[in-house]
Parts: C-alpha cells; structure tokens; sequence
C-alpha cells in the first residue's frame, strides 16, 4: 500500500520517464532472450547439416561398394574389364538422364518471376485507373 502511495504522488513526466526506462529494458531483455534461442537453433541447425553432409559420405561410399558388387557379379560371366565398362556406362546413361530431367525442370522455373501476382497486380491498377476515371465525371 505503501509503495502505491508513493506512486500516486510523484509526478506524471517521472512516471512517463520511469515507464520508457522499463520498455526499453524490457524490450533489450526480449532481444536477448530472442538472439539467445535463435543461436541455439542456429546450432542445431548446423549440426543437422553436418549430418546430412556425413550422411552423403557415406551413401558415396556405399555406392562405391555397391559398384564393386555390380563388377564383382558380372565378372563371373565376362572379363572383369568389360564388367567395369557396362556399370560405368549405365551409371552414365542414369546421370544423363536426371541432368536432362533437371535441365528441364530449371527452363519451367524461368524466369522466376511471380506471373500470376504480376497479372494480378495488372488487373487490380487497370481496375483503380478505371474507377478513377468513373470518379471524376
């Protein structure tokens, strides 16, 4: 009760004063409180990525064994030579594939501008000049 007394009779320009101060440091303490979570998700976004990245070492290396067992299998019926040319060559008839599949799919997604927000906006300044000129007769 006491301390609300004493709040009651200091003057308005103090308790504005007093007001701002415990904004500002309220707003400072959110900021830090705010950076502070976004650097802990930042780190475990990080160590995510790392993984993946681990993640993609070790699926290469597995293609690597795979690759030696696709050779190993086809060398019981052929020269281990010949073996190695016919994997090389459908790993490189797979990957001339997925590039022109992606090739395509970049060329559908060119030039990334937002056409129907563009036609959209278009429509809405032929609207608003049309009913600009309605307004003035």
């Amino acid at each position: 009760m006491a301390t609300e007394n004493r709040q009651a009779d200091r003057p308005v320009g103090e308790l504005l004063r007093d007001l701002s101060q415990q904004t500002t440091t309220l707003v400072k303490q959110e900021l830090d409180l705010a950076k502070a979570e976004l650097t802990q998700k930042g780190r475990q976004a990080g160590m995510g990525a790392g993984m993946f990245g681990g993640a993609g070492a070790v699926g290469f290396l597995a293609l690597g064994a795979l690759t030696a067992c696709f050779i190993a299998a086809l060398d019981t019926a052929m020269p281990l030579w010949l073996a190695a040319l016919i994997v090389a060559a459908a790993y490189a008839a797979i990957a001339g594939v997925l590039a022109l599949l992606g090739r395509n799919r970049v060329q559908e997604a060119t030039p990334p501008v937002p056409e129907e927000t563009v036609d959209s906006v278009k429509e809405g300044m032929q609207w608003a000049k049309s009913r600009a000129k309605s307004a003035r007769r």
